[in-house]
C-alpha cells in the first residue's frame, strides 16, 4: 500500500510539472530585437524636435536592465531603392537616394514637389536612416511570416506620416505600409493600431480602399497636425467601415484612454479576425512631452501593448514619435520588457545616459495636473459610432471564432439545467408576445411595416397618415386665400398708431373737398350760360330771404370770391333786363 501511494504521488507530481512546463512554453514568446549602432549619428539640425538619439538611449536602457538576453537582437538589413518602390514612387526614391546637403539647391523645384521643408529638412544621411529604420520593420514582418517569431521589435521604425511621394511629418519613407505589404504576403488580413498622438494619415491612406488591411488611430483631433482622423473617415469602396479613427481632446488621462481602448479593441478583433497585428507605440502620447497634449503614464501607454499582445496573433512593434528623450527611452524600455515578459525594477540602472534621467532615476513617470477635457460623454458617443462601423461588416469567411479558447463560453450542452432554463424563458416571451397580439385588434390588413415590433400609437398614425394621403386635395390655393383675408394688424405687435382713424379723417376731407369743387363748377357753367349773345329769358323774381336766418354763421361751402361773383351776376341779370 505504501508503495503504491509513493507511486501514484510520483504520477501527480510529473502531471503538475508537465502541466506546469506547458503552460509556460504557450506563455513564452519568441521575440526579435532590430538595432543599428549608426542610427543615433543622424541629426535632423539644431532646434528640431526629432532626434534619432532617443534609439540609442532606449538601447542602452535595454541592455543594462538585460532584456537582450531575452531576445533575438538582429541588425536590420538595409532595404534598397527597389523595395522602397513597392509603395512609394520611384522618382521620389530616386530624389531621397542622391540628394545631399551640398547639391539641394540643384534640385529647384523638386524640393516643393517633395514637400521638403523645416519639418523634413535634408541632413546628412538621411537616405541611409530611411534604409535602416524600413529595414528593420520590414525584416521583423520577414520573421513573422516564417514563423520565427511571434513578436518582432523594432523601435527605430513607426514613421507613419511619410505618403506614396511626398516626406511628411518628420517621415520621410513608410516603413510600416512597407512591412504590412510583406505581410499580406502571407497573412489574408491585418490590424494596423496606433497610439501616437498624431493622426497616422500616411497608413490610413495607403490602405483606405481594400478591407484587407484595418487601421485603427488613437489620436488628438483639432487643431492638431496633421489636422485629419475625424470620426467620421472610415474609409471608400472596398475599405468602407475598415478605417476607425478615435479622434480624442487634450489631457486624457490612463483610465479614460483604457475605456476607450479595450473594447474597441476587443470588438475589432472579434469582427474582423486579423492574421497579424502591427502596433505603432509613439511615446509623444505620454505627460510631458514636447510636442504632446496627452496626460499618460508609461503604465498606462504599456497596459495597452500588454492587451494586444493577450491576443496571441503576431505582433510587430513599431516606434513612432516622441519629443522628450528621457520619456521616450524610459517607454520604450518597458515595454519591450512586456514584450519579454520580464518585470523590471523601477530603479534605473547604471548607463552611458544616467544623468538624461535626473533627478529621479526612475522607470516609472507621473501624470501632471494637466485638465481631461474628454467627457464621459464623448467617450460613450466614440464607443456607439465605432460599434455602428463594426456593425456593418461582414464577419471573415471560414474563419473559426476562438479556435482555442474554452468551448464552455461559447456553447451548451443540450443537457444543461442552463440551456433549458434559458429556452424556458424565450418560450414564455414568445407566447407572452402571441397573446398579446390575439387580444389587440390592431392588425390592419393594408397596413405593411418593415419592423412588426411597432406599438399601437404608432401604428395608428402610421394607419391615419395614410388616409390622408388618399384624400384629394380641396385645399384652396394660397393667392386666392390670401385676397379674401383683410389683415387688421398693426405694423408693429401692441402699438396702436391710429392708423385707420387717421385714414377715415384723411377720407372725409377729401370728399368734402370733391363737393366743393363740383358746386364751383357747377356755379361756373350758370355765369357762362348767361354772358352769351343769344337773348336770355327774363329771370325769375327772386325770392324773399328768410330773414330769420343767422347771417352771422358763414357758409361752410362758399368763400367770398364766390360772393363777389354773385353780386356781378346779380347786377348784369338786373341790367339786362331794364334793357328788354
Amino acid at each position: 500500500q505504501n508503495t503504491t501511494l509513493q507511486n501514484k504521488r510520483r504520477m501527480a507530481s510529473l502531471a503538475t510539472s508537465s502541466s506546469t512546463k506547458s503552460s509556460v512554453a504557450v506563455n513564452k514568446k519568441r521575440v526579435v530585437y532590430y538595432y543599428d549602432e549608426e542610427v543615433g549619428n543622424f541629426y535632423y539640425g539644431q532646434s528640431h524636435p526629432m532626434k534619432p538619439h532617443r534609439i540609442r538611449m532606449t538601447h542602452a536602457l535595454i541592455t543594462n536592465y538585460g532584456l537582450f538576453k531575452k531576445m533575438e537582437v538582429y541588425k536590420p538589413y538595409r532595404l534598397d531603392e527597389r523595395d522602397m518602390t513597392l509603395f512609394h514612387a520611384d522618382d521620389y526614391c530616386h530624389f531621397l537616394k542622391t540628394v545631399t546637403c551640398e547639391n539641394e539647391m540643384h534640385w529647384g523645384s523638386d524640393l516643393e514637389k517633395f514637400n521638403i521643408d523645416v519639418d523634413c529638412p535634408v541632413f546628412d544621411g538621411v537616405y541611409r536612416f530611411c534604409q535602416i529604420s524600413s529595414g528593420g520593420s520590414v525584416g521583423g514582418a520577414y520573421k513573422l511570416n516564417h514563423h520565427l517569431s511571434d513578436i518582432a521589435v523594432n523601435w527605430a521604425g513607426g514613421l507613419h506620416h511619410a505618403k506614396k511621394s511626398e516626406a511628411s511629418g518628420f517621415c520621410y519613407i513608410n516603413d510600416i505600409v512597407l512591412s504590412i505589404l510583406e505581410l499580406l504576403k502571407y497573412h489574408q488580413r491585418v490590424l494596423y493600431i496606433d497610439i501616437d498622438i498624431h493622426h497616422g494619415d500616411g497608413v490610413e491612406e495607403a490602405f483606405y480602399t481594400t478591407d484587407r488591411v484595418m487601421t485603427v488611430s488613437f489620436h488628438k483631433y483639432g487643431d492638431f497636425f496633421p489636422g485629419t482622423g475625424a470620426i467620421e473617415d472610415c474609409g471608400v469602396l472596398n475599405g468602407k467601415y475598415y478605417s476607425i479613427n478615435v479622434p480624442l481632446k487634450e489631457g486624457i488621462n490612463d483610465q479614460s484612454y483604457e475605456y476607450l481602448f479595450k473594447p474597441i479593441i476587443n470588438r475589432i478583433i472579434d469582427y474582423y479576425q486579423p492574421g497579424a497585428i502591427v502596433m505603432q507605440m509613439g511615446a509623444d502620447s505620454l505627460a510631458g512631452d514636447r510636442l504632446g497634449c496627452f496626460n499618460m503614464t508609461i503604465a498606462g501607454h504599456g497596459e495597452c501593448l500588454s492587451y494586444v499582445k493577450t491576443f496571441g496573433l503576431p505582433l510587430l512593434v513599431l516606434g513612432g514619435g516622441g519629443y522628450t528623450l528621457r520619456n521616450v527611452a524610459r517607454c520604450w524600455t518597458y515595454e519591450t520588457s512586456i514584450c519579454c515578459n520580464q518585470e523590471l525594477k523601477n530603479k534605473l540602472p547604471y548607463n552611458e545616459y544616467y544623468e538624461y534621467f535626473a533627478p529621479d532615476y526612475l522607470l516609472s513617470t507621473l501624470p501632471t495636473n494637466m485638465v481631461n477635457l474628454n467627457t464621459t460623454n464623448d467617450l460613450q458617443k466614440i464607443l456607439k459610432t465605432v460599434d455602428q462601423y463594426l456593425k456593418q461588416l461582414k464577419h471573415s469567411p471560414s474563419v473559426q471564432i476562438h479556435p482555442d479558447a474554452n468551448r464552455k463560453e461559447y456553447a451548451l450542452n443540450h443537457s444543461s439545467k442552463e440551456l433549458q432554463k434559458q429556452v424556458k424563458t424565450a418560450n414564455n416571451i414568445i407566447q407572452r408576445v402571441i397573446n398579446k397580439q390575439k387580444n389587440t385588434n390592431t392588425a390592419v390588413v393594408d397596413v405593411f411595416k418593415d419592423d412588426q415590433l411597432q406599438n399601437k400609437q404608432e401604428i395608428d398614425k402610421y394607419r391615419i397618415d395614410k388616409e390622408n394621403d388618399q384624400n384629394v386635395d380641396i385645399r384652396i390655393p394660397t393667392i386666392v386665400r390670401d385676397k379674401m383675408i383683410e389683415d387688421n394688424r398693426e405694423f408693429y405687435d401692441g402699438d396702436k398708431d391710429q392708423d385707420k382713424d387717421n385714414d377715415n379723417n384723411h377720407n372725409n376731407h377729401n370728399n368734402e373737398e370733391m363737393k366743393t369743387m363740383a358746386i364751383d363748377n357747377n356755379n361756373n357753367n350758370k355765369n357762362e350760360s348767361n354772358t352769351t349773345n343769344e337773348p336770355q329769358k327774363p329771370a325769375a323774381p327772386k325770392p324773399k330771404e328768410d330773414n330769420n336766418k343767422d347771417e352771422s354763421k358763414p357758409n361752410p361751402i362758399t368763400t367770398t370770391s364766390e360772393n363777389v361773383d354773385k353780386d356781378k351776376s346779380k347786377t348784369e341779370n338786373d341790367n339786362n333786363n331794364k334793357s328788354i
